[in-house]
């Protein structure tokens, strides 16, 4: 890993709450990424914020153990990386979806902040399409409360969102195929409705330090990413080895209700 690129996504990491973009793959693999993604939505149904689809699909642990994506979360980390949860998050064209504002550590349940998301655009991720947007530096301002709601057409699982945000300040987070942002667990972001002709299709990945801990359940599980684990706070994923196999699609049920059941909670 490159130092000075390095020290650089650190210093505007801390500063701003968020990277954008960076460029992981390139946008022919992209497609090939979205092709896989597409395949797998026709023998499974749909797969829009079903979480831990590394365990039952190889294309998203390919992704989120790329190397690039590790090497910046490692800049902001440390060496030592656990792969929490991998989950895509699209948006379909001309619907009304959208993310309301909100910090994503309001609802996951750790006991600390040491995480990172990384949100990689397999499709173009414009301002059109409802890319995210990002208030700078307000990762700064500690956990801000949150209402909760009945929005049928916020992605978020209980419409949860910050109030009387000055949207003056915030930064529009466009994608292209293949880039990626990477944002604290505190930065207040949002995005707007797809009024493309395309398929917004981002996947989401959490890599988080071994060092945090779930207080919302006992039996919590990741992945080793990226050095060692030398806590044991959380149970081990198995990473797909082949795609939809049958018992992993039973575990990969069971992980999903759970992760759910965290998250849907304050």
């Amino acid at each position: 890993m490159n130092q000075s690129r390095s020290e650089g996504w650190k210093e505007s990491y801390e500063r701003d709450g968020f990277l954008s973009p960076v460029r992981i793959i390139e946008q022919a693999e992209a497609a090939m990424h979205r092709r896989h993604l597409e395949d797998a939505e026709a023998r499974l149904g749909p797969l829009h914020y079903k979480a831990k689809v590394h365990t039952v699909l190889r294309s998203p642990l390919a992704l989120a153990l790329h190397p690039k994506a590790l090497d910046v979360a490692q800049s902001i980390l440390g060496p030592d990386i656990l792969l929490y949860n991998v989950s895509y998050i699209i948006k379909e064209p001309k619907g009304e979806s959208h993310v309301s504002w909100h910090q994503d550590l309001t609802y996951w349940g750790f006991d600390g902040d040491e995480q990172v998301s990384m949100w990689l655009a397999l499709s173009p991720a414009s301002i059109s399409s409802g890319c995210m947007r990002m208030i700078p530096g307000s990762h700064l301002r500690g956990q801000m409360p949150h209402i909760t709601g009945n929005d049928e057409t916020n992605i978020l699982f209980q419409s949860q969102s910050v109030e009387d945000v000055d949207e003056a300040d915030c930064v529009q987070c466009p994608l292209a195929a293949g880039e990626a942002s990477f944002h604290h667990g505190r930065t207040l972001h949002a995005s707007t409705p797809n009024r493309s002709d395309d398929r917004r299709i981002g996947l989401n990945v959490q890599y988080i330090s071994p060092q945090m801990r779930q207080t919302k359940h006992d039996a919590d599980t990741a992945l080793s990413a990226r050095g060692r684990d030398r806590f044991g706070h959380f149970g081990e994923d198995i990473p797909a080895t082949v795609d939809c196999d049958p018992a992993a699609l039973l575990r990969w049920r069971e992980l999903d209700e759970r992760h759910r059941s965290i998250t849907a909670t304050s």
